[in-house]
């Protein structure tokens, strides 16, 4: 639950309405806290025929 989507005033109150609200919360706060780091990417830049080459040559290998 992202605090910058809530634009307007409103109210909490009762004992229920408060816990609900600060469960979610709290549960908004774990998950942003748990989320995982994204993946390390590996990108190759190929230059030339040569390396394109060898690149599909090593692609082929490994696909087989």
């Amino acid at each position: 639950m992202a605090t910058s989507s809530i634009t307007k005033t409103f109210v909490v109150s009762g004992k229920e309405q408060v816990e609900q609200f600060a469960n979610a919360i709290e549960e908004s706060y774990q998950e942003a806290i748990c989320q995982a780091p994204a993946p390390d990417l590996q990108i190759t830049h190929l230059r030339g025929a040569d390396e394109v080459k060898k690149f599909m040559a090593r692609r082929k290998k490994s696909n087989a």
